[in-house]
């Protein structure tokens, strides 16, 4: 993995077996179903398989999912940050975070982990753009992504269907800067 996926006090790292009963915690929160759509809880099994599988490249599974850690605690992990629906023909992909722990958030861990993303994908990768999308009532990942360089394209009209009724997802993107359109 290239060494800009770190800085002096996070690094993002591929997927452990050790990372098992994290990402069984982070699956089965139901108070963050809402974010990736999750209907149920994931056995232990089904987890464990998806780690075993998550060593292909993005060309191969068309994401990519990495641990965000601090850099001094490299087995400890404090969120996911994900790549997906990967199309390597238009360059491009989507981007999702979670900081697990309530206690980890707001310490600039998801913007540090997001541009170190952002660089990965411009600079390794060679995306021409990443993209996002955002429950129109989750003002902290609008103001995360829109720090982050982030800028809307789009509303997608009653597109989720929450607890309290149907609610509005925004499109933000961010378009590599070395990459010109013709």
């Amino acid at each position: 993995m290239p060494l800009f996926l770190k800085n002096d006090v996070l690094i993002l790292r591929g997927m452990e077996p050790e990372d098992l009963d994290f990402l069984y915690a982070c699956e089965n929160n139901p108070e963050v179903w809402h974010l990736s759509n999750t209907m149920a809880p994931y056995s232990k099994f089904v987890l464990k398989q998806y780690l075993e599988n998550s060593h292909h490249d993005i060309y191969t599974n068309k994401q990519l999912r990495l641990i965000i850690a601090k850099k001094e605690a490299p087995e400890k992990a404090l969120g996911a940050i994900d790549l997906f629906d990967f199309d390597p023909f238009h360059q491009r992909a989507g981007i999702g975070i979670l900081i697990h722990n309530v206690e980890d958030r707001g310490k600039s861990y998801a913007d540090i982990s997001l541009n170190l993303l952002i660089d990965y994908c411009f600079n390794y990768l060679k995306f021409h753009q990443v993209y996002c999308n955002i429950a129109a009532d989750n003002r902290v990942s609008i103001k995360l992504f829109e720090k982050c360089g982030f800028t809307p394209c789009g509303t997608k009209k009653e597109w989720l269907n929450q607890s309290d009724g149907w609610q509005d997802e925004l499109m933000y993107q961010k378009l590599n800067p070395k990459i010109k359109a013709h």
